[in-house]
């Protein structure tokens, strides 16, 4: 099996998942921004192998997997694809195998806003936040919409202000934060319209 990567008991690890089809600086943007505002000690990408909720199949895996290792090179970020290793297709499932394997480390499962706003079709969307803490970044034109949502309308008593964001490696979920930060417009959508992917 692939080696893991590694984690110690009582540490905070950071998880950001996607197709990262390309990965761009949005990506190392929104996770430079919540090493420091969540109280993370380290971030994991989970480049998935693909993502459930669209019609296509992003680039090849190894392709995004150089890509995305290329952009982001941080110490207290890796670059994985655990959900391949894993065998796990939605994020529920990673998670629940993530937890089984790596007891007493915290996971925070983080997203940018526009994922906040489709984030109640997902998968056991209700377990994900009944069991991992959620960070969510600001993305440009979503702040109202994610604030909006259904999963901040239903979990509305375990959001902590942003002001607070850095309890959030230590509160028992459900436990989410909303943070606003200087805005990035990149998109991989747009990337991959303009054929530079």
């Amino acid at each position: 099996m692939h080696p893991l990567p590694p984690a110690r008991q009582g540490q905070v690890i950071g998880l950001l998942g996607g197709s990262f089809d390309p990965a761009h600086p949005g990506h190392v943007h929104i996770t430079k921004t919540a090493l420091t505002r969540f109280g993370i000690d380290h971030i994991w990408w989970l480049v998935s192998p693909g993502n459930p909720l669209k019609d296509t199949g992003p680039a090849p895996l190894d392709t995004r997997l150089d890509a995305a290792r290329h952009i982001m090179q941080h110490p207290k970020v890796t670059v994985t694809d655990l959900e391949t290793h894993l065998g796990t297709r939605y994020t529920a499932q990673t998670l629940r195998k993530l937890q089984a394997r790596y007891r007493g480390v915290r996971f925070i499962w983080l997203m940018g806003a526009d994922n906040m706003v489709q984030f109640h079709h997902w998968q056991d969307w209700r377990w994900i936040v009944e069991n991992v803490a959620i960070g969510v970044i600001a993305r440009p034109n979503e702040r109202i919409a994610a604030r909006l949502s259904m999963a901040a309308h239903c979990y509305r008593g375990a959001r902590l202000r942003g002001r607070s964001a850095v309890l959030l490696a230590r509160r028992p979920a459900p436990a989410w934060c909303f943070i606003n930060a200087p805005m990035m417009p990149h998109s991989s959508t747009e990337i991959r319209a303009r054929g530079d992917w």
